[in-house]
């Protein structure tokens, strides 16, 4: 049992602080939340500073909830939510190799599946739910990381998402 929990500790720890960082440089990277901002206006977001705050405030929120292991399923969803985005927005017409140039989807759609799975397993005994005895995982956790993290997804494209038309010729 303790190498699950280290493993669920290790899984948390990396993609939850990795994808805080990555909100990180969203604010205060390069070009900082302008720059994000300005890129996020380009691929079509309609509203794009208001994005880009979301975008890096969820990265850095469900990031760190996720990798302390904090309402972890609702964490996992903000995960799923913002790599689905990321994936439809930027990463899909790419192709699925990461490294390809401008990135495919490959890496994005990882973080979510990761996501999902601590989401649906529980945060495990090293954790703050373990700590404060926060239960919820099975098919809720599932439930609530997967579906939340798709439909808010597919809500904030709706309302949002607006790709210029390609001309066709």
């Amino acid at each position: 049992m303790q190498q699950l929990d280290l493993g669920r500790l290790v899984l948390r720890l990396v993609f939850g602080l990795f994808l805080a960082y990555h909100g990180y440089n969203k604010v205060f990277g390069g070009g900082g939340l302008r720059g994000t901002a300005g890129w996020f206006g380009s691929i079509g977001m309609r509203w794009p500073i208001w994005q880009a705050r979301l975008a890096a405030s969820t990265e850095i929120g469900a990031g760190v909830l996720f990798a302390a292991g904090l309402l972890t399923p609702l964490a996992a969803a903000g995960m799923i939510g913002v790599m689905v985005v990321a994936i439809v927005v930027a990463h899909w017409k790419v192709g699925f190799f990461v490294f390809k140039p401008n990135q495919g989807w490959e890496y994005c759609a990882s973080i979510a599946v990761v996501a999902f799975c601590v989401g649906m397993m529980g945060a495990g005994r090293w954790s703050l739910d373990h700590a404060l005895d926060i239960r919820f995982g099975g098919w809720t956790g599932a439930f609530i990381a997967g579906g939340v993290g798709v439909a808010g997804a597919l809500l904030q494209l709706a309302v949002s998402y607006r790709p210029a038309m390609e001309a066709t010729s």
